[in-house]
């Protein structure tokens, strides 16, 4: 009988992660800070408290959207109508507060059954496209390119080319949803601000938001595990049609109008503030307070650039698409790396 007198192999132990800054989550937080130390740096008046509430007042129609962004994308799936959306629902809504005021007279009630309107008209809007999504089985893309075109042809046609106004009565009461608030405060910026919050305990805390990542990593497992996929990504744009309703009845007494021209752009906005706050762009991870970051990203870019002669505010949309890329990009490099 013979002894073996080999030592045994050690095992294979699972290589250490060096310790660092992780700048998939802390990225965005860092380049904010970078931002403001910026903007403070070229102009005296940027950290003055009313050209700081104008960026948050501005911001916060796009971060309202973004939010619902969020979850869409998380899912693997995307919204490219939510700016024509706005358009439409903001004309609407102002034909129907017009329209009622010979019988119900200028006041409060009229103004809120304006907002009903845009609300149900964002819910509607948010169901078609899920609707098509899901039960008629078209790619979010190829839907929501549709509908942007749809939508931003039936607000043209409303307007008849060119701009439907508010009635000045009516616009008068009304402007308080946008230039009033609490202790300075604006309404838009404590509307975003509770919607975020909500977005985020929803994301991290529910089953709904746990079935948005599961479907957005692996849509078949998620079906195995019990998961209604066809009934969660409809909620998904669901929301997303809420809450554009609810960004644009926060916008419409900013300007009391609307036309072809309104919302345009704002998909951009909203998707690469969802991107740039670190959710995947094919699905499966979100983070909502990611989005808010984001958003106040690109506002802050607008304002810098609006701040100081630098460079042309007019280059605002080719910075936002350079952010895109680069947030895409990096998001491919940190796979890769695993």
């Amino acid at each position: 009988m013979t002894v073996s007198t080999e030592a045994p192999a050690p095992s294979a132990s699972p290589p250490r992660r060096r310790p660092g800054v992780n700048f998939h989550v802390l990225g965005p937080l860092l380049a904010l800070i970078l931002l403001v130390v910026l903007g403070a740096l070229l102009n005296d008046q940027f950290l003055s408290s009313g050209n700081i509430s104008n960026v948050l007042a501005r911001s916060s129609f796009i971060g309202i959207i973004a939010v619902g962004a969020t979850f869409v994308i998380t899912t693997g799936g995307i919204d490219l109508s939510v700016g024509s959306m706005a358009a439409f629902i903001a004309g609407s809504m102002i034909l129907a507060i017009n329209y009622l005021l010979a019988g119900m007279g200028a006041g409060w009630p009229l103004v809120l059954v304006g907002m009903a309107v845009g609300l149900g008209l964002g819910l509607i809007s948010g169901a078609v496209n899920g609707l098509l999504t899901t039960r008629g089985r078209i790619e979010a893309f190829i839907v929501t390119l549709g509908t942007m075109g749809i939508f931003r042809a039936l607000v043209t046609w409303l307007a008849n080319g060119g701009t439907i106004s508010l009635n000045f009565e009516v616009g008068d009461i009304y402007r308080p949803v946008y230039y009033g608030g609490v202790a300075g405060i604006t309404w838009p910026i404590i509307v975003f601000a509770l919607v975020a919050i909500i977005g985020e305990v929803v994301m991290r805390r529910t089953a709904f938001g746990r079935h948005c990542s599961a479907i957005g990593s692996n849509e078949q497992v998620a079906r195995y595990s019990a998961i209604h996929v066809d009934n969660v990504r409809l909620l998904t744009y669901v929301l997303q049609g809420a809450l554009v309703g609810v960004a644009t009845l926060l916008y419409v007494p900013r300007l009391g109008s609307a036309s072809s021209a309104t919302g345009v752009l704002w998909e951009l906005e909203a998707i690469a503030a969802v991107i740039i706050g670190g959710t995947t762009l094919k699905g499966g991870y979100g983070r909502v307070w990611g989005t808010v970051i984001g958003v106040v990203i690109l506002s802050l870019i607008d304002n810098i650039l609006n701040l100081t002669d630098v460079v042309s505010p007019y280059l605002n949309g080719a910075f936002q698409g350079v952010i895109i890329i680069l947030a895409v990009l990096l998001q491919r490099s940190r796979k890769g790396e695993r």
